[in-house]
């Protein structure tokens, strides 16, 4: 979408925003395109889209320890189609790759995130037309809109040629248009899944991909005819690139830095190819199949490995827009805020799998884990820290925890997180690093520091120096955990004497036990995630505390929020 644009629902910039928080880890590199890119041999062009490309490390892009420059590690989102606003089970995979790239970061990788939406098709110019507007207008109106779909073999169809995804009736059409020789690649792409079998995760996607495949390949169409909003195939106008062929292209031009000359060459070296390339399963096989052959027909290596997720859904049902069920982001991040969504899809959600939402789950997970576990260790902590010394730490963490397997319970479990990160097993990750504060919070009940403070003399002293192994374990977490809930981890860190220039440089080698010192200061306590109090309005307009799971009788629900 061109800068002139920018006046778009405000809703769905903000809610992106808000739940990715890019200021705070990375300085932007946006990148819009509209240029005509060709590939050797085939040469189609690139569609009109708006692509969203940024490039950063924790550090400067060389390793300040052996001048090296940073490995690169480039990760990708589908584009998603503008034919109407975001929804939560589309948004998912955003949330789900920035935690990925801020893990990367931590590692020191230079990163490269990538993604973007498509603005040509029938689909575009329909919804424009039934909103009364020109298709690049809708398009800028609606710039983060997220599907690109379209059916397959007509063998797919529901009893009453209904696609079994939308469950909306298949349109028949018949027209001339340009193939592409998929057949041809058949015993390539074979080949390149056994020899390769991470190339498509989780694995029993890789079977789905295999199976596909092995049913044997047919070409497919690669253009529209009669079609006015698309870039038309070269030497023929009265043909429009098919949307999706076309807008794949937007992986690698996305690469070049703002205002540089569109060259292929100079994209592909940039970056490609990417690193992890994140999609839903219901695109898979254009991702899996189409796109590897396509890259394979220009002589461009293909991404290192593509990963279909599972769907969101609400009361059983996957999300979409053509069902009218979804759950709108800005909504859920205006009711409980970026940390508290986040956190609940990425641990709840295993990635890979389908997963479920519910209202009354949300709550009580994001209170459990983030507001008790978490919080209330740090807050109460720091408060016997106020009272008993002033804030201020008796002692070098590594020398309070001599001789306690304390250290040790949390050396593995942040070495665990470490492994999970590295594996996408996003919400195992963040299991990990929950028990580090269930650990904290046992060993602060076995010990009582609030008693020993009372008897002063030798308990008193065991005590201070309780408190500031609790506190080095509060400081690891806003490490690990920040990839998944940045905003929350960046207020522990300040809560622990911390500046915002000191987060923003952290990685992840200072999550080893040993950080704080002796004499550090830490910031006077208050509550870093506010617990959400379910409200309900009854039908004589009392408000009362919900105490239960919300039953169905005639009361409006309403939330807020209170502090921990």
């Amino acid at each position: 979408m061109p800068a002139a644009g920018m006046s778009m629902n405000c809703s769905i910039q903000s809610s992106l925003s808000c739940l990715l928080k890019p200021s705070s880890f990375f300085n932007f590199t946006t990148t819009h395109f509209k240029n005509r890119l060709y590939y050797p041999q085939i040469h189609f062009i690139s569609s009109k889209r708006s692509m969203f490309c940024t490039c950063s490390s924790n550090n400067s892009d060389s390793n300040f320890q052996t001048g090296e420059k940073a490995e690169p590690f480039v990760i990708s989102t589908p584009l998603y189609y503008v034919n109407a606003p975001p929804h939560m089970g589309s948004a998912y995979t955003t949330i789900a790759a920035d935690a990925i790239a801020r893990f990367q970061r931590l590692l020191g990788k230079r990163v490269i995130f990538i993604t973007g939406t498509d603005e040509h098709g029938e689909k575009i110019a329909t919804a424009a037309s039934a909103c009364g507007s020109r298709p690049s207008e809708h398009c800028d109106v609606i710039s983060q809109a997220y599907r690109m779909l379209w059916k397959d073999d007509e063998k797919e169809l529901l009893e009453n040629k209904c696609c079994p995804t939308h469950l909306k009736p298949c349109v028949h059409c018949k027209e001339d248009n340009y193939f592409f020789a998929l057949s041809k690649y058949q015993k390539s792409l074979e080949e390149t899944l056994s020899q390769n079998p991470d190339f498509v995760q989780p694995s029993y996607r890789l079977n789905e991909v295999q199976s596909w495949i092995k049913s044997g390949l047919r070409d497919f169409s690669i253009s529209r005819a009669a079609l006015d909003w698309g870039i038309p195939v070269p030497n023929d106008n009265k043909q429009t690139i098919y949307v999706w062929f076309d807008a794949l292209l937007g992986y690698i031009s996305a690469l070049l830095e703002d205002k540089e000359q569109p060259n292929l060459q100079s994209a592909v070296s940039s970056g490609w190819p990417a690193s992890l390339h994140l999609i839903g399963k219901d695109i898979l096989r254009f991702h899996a199949v189409y796109w590897p052959a396509m890259l394979m027909s220009a002589g461009l290596s293909l991404p290192k490995m593509v990963f279909g997720h599972g769907f969101l859904t609400k009361d059983g049902m996957k999300m979409g827009k053509s069902l009218g069920n979804t759950i709108e982001p800005n909504e859920l991040v205006h009711k409980f805020g970026p940390d508290a969504v986040r956190y609940f899809f990425l641990r709840e959600v295993e990635f890979g799998n389908d997963g479920d939402y519910s209202e009354d789950r949300f709550v009580n997970i994001v209170n459990a884990h983030l507001a008790n576990t978490i919080g209330n260790l740090l807050n109460r902590t720091l408060g016997l820290l106020k009272k008993n010394c002033q804030s201020t730490l008796v002692a070098d963490s590594t020398i309070a925890a001599e001789g306690e397997d304390f250290k040790d319970t949390v050396e593995k479990l942040v070495e665990k997180a470490r492994i999970h990160y590295e594996n996408l097993s996003l919400s195992s990750a963040c299991e990990a690093v929950l028990e580090i504060g269930t650990a904290g919070n046992l060993y602060m009940g076995k010990h009582e520091p609030w008693s020993l403070f009372k008897q002063g003399g030798a308990a008193s002293e065991a005590a201070a120096k309780d408190l500031v192994i609790i506190l080095e374990a509060m400081r690891i977490i806003a490490i690990s955990l920040s990839p998944v809930t940045p905003s929350l981890c960046r207020r522990i860190y300040a809560q622990l004497g911390y500046s915002e220039d000191q987060f923003d440089r952290l990685t992840w080698s200072e999550t080893k036990w040993g950080g704080l010192k002796g004499g550090q200061v830490m910031a006077q306590p208050k509550p870093v995630f506010t617990r959400i109090e379910q409200i309900k309005e009854t039908e004589n307009g009392d408000e009362a505390a919900k105490k239960v799971v919300k039953k169905k009788e005639k009361k409006r629900q309403v939330q807020g929020v209170v502090e921990a």
